[in-house]
């Protein structure tokens, strides 16, 4: 049994179902998008970056809830997503028109950045596939009543594609709740999914619904506060140390309000440079607040993916370590190794993990 009775894993299928947008990201690695002259191919997305995470580096059963258009990317996304272990028997498949007029796959071309240089993402995503999922397009209660599942992980960035995905979140976590499954909801706040949308009060009046749900809520300073609506006092763009107090009473007006939130948690990043952060990250389970291993000046690589990464330790060690310290611990340093690779996912081992913890340094390991 874990700190927030998560189900036995003989009882379900799978340990952790993701549901969001897969997009084909395209990397242009140290140049610039508007100049490159080719491009490597990643998958990623918010929400299944977590499940592959689990999966890939925890050795947890994963699987994903998403749509492609059938056609050549989809496939070749169904590729990137089963070469990371993530089942994809969940996906939903729609006809291609042949042109993308109807339906398509998302594109993301994303820049690292480097410096004083930020990283940059330019998101090609209208009318894909899984934007357009709607309320009855997947069987919840065949996953969360037949199949089994654990954890149901999704987030802000699906739930901000269209009308309907917003529904779909809400379908599928009363689903889950009703069969005893652990939900947990990363606001992950992006303006530009939300300009079109009806902005910040649509922003917080479909994430305020999805809270009522949730029972481990994550985001940092600026999720709480566009996504929720609650105010942290004497904050700046970067949370620091200097903040965590402000950031303590926050989470207590959260919790007073939804009391249905059994944990919460939060990456606490400095942003110095594009290739330079201070790194940490903070949870409230049971009344009690935790604190990671802070880490001053973290070099960089690639920082997209970094937070989900960091989901996906913090849930690993909620599910299966049964110390909410050790989960943050874990997150932390997933989340901190995950950002020395290039793209999205994970390509870190356990022990890895265990060592960063255990505050081990980065000597050879021969």
């Amino acid at each position: 049994m874990s700190v927030l009775n998560v189900k036995s894993a003989a009882d379900c299928r799978y340990d952790i179902l993701s549901l969001g947008e897969v997009m084909l990201r395209l990397d242009p690695g140290e140049g610039r998008i508007r100049t490159a002259r080719e491009f490597r191919a990643w998958e990623g997305g918010g929400e299944y970056n977590v499940a592959r995470g689990l999966r890939r580096c925890f050795g947890q059963r994963a699987a994903v809830a998403t749509a492609f258009a059938k056609n050549e990317i989809g496939l070749l996304m169904e590729d990137f997503i089963l070469q990371g272990g993530v089942d994809t028997s969940l996906v939903k498949w729609m006809d291609y028109d042949g042109i993308g007029r109807i339906v398509r796959n998302g594109m993301n071309f994303t820049e690292r950045g480097f410096g004083i240089r930020g990283a940059v993402g330019c998101s090609d995503r209208g009318n894909t596939a899984a934007s357009q999922l709607k309320p009855g397009d997947i069987d919840w209660e065949e996953i969360f009543g037949t199949l089994g599942v654990r954890w149901f992980h999704t987030g802000g960035i699906f739930a901000a594609l269209s009308e309907s995905t917003s529904a779909v979140v809400i379908e599928a976590a009363q689903a889950a709740k009703k069969h005893g499954t652990l939900i947990s909801y990363d606001l992950n706040y992006r303006p530009s999914l939300w300009k079109g949308f009806g902005g910040l009060e649509k922003c917080q009046e479909i994430n305020r619904e999805i809270a009522k749900y949730v029972d481990v809520m994550m985001g940092n300073e600026e999720d709480f506060t566009a996504c929720l609506g609650f105010e942290i006092e004497g904050s700046d763009e970067n949370l620091t140390d200097l903040d965590v107090g402000s950031f303590q009473r926050m989470i207590a007006q959260a919790v007073a309000e939804f009391p249905n939130f059994k944990a919460t948690a939060t990456t606490m990043r400095g942003v110095r440079t594009a290739t330079s952060n201070d790194w940490g990250a903070m949870c409230w389970i049971d009344g009690e607040f935790y604190t990671a291993t802070h880490r001053p000046e973290l070099e960089i690589m690639d920082r997209v993916g970094g937070g989900d990464s960091f989901a996906s330790g913090f849930i690993y060690g909620l599910m299966e370590l049964n110390d909410p310290q050790l989960a943050i611990e874990y997150g932390a340093a997933h989340g901190a190794l995950a950002m020395t690779t290039p793209g999205d996912t994970t390509m870190v081992s356990l022990a890895e993990v265990k060592k960063v913890v255990a505050g081990s340094g980065a000597r050879v390991d021969r």
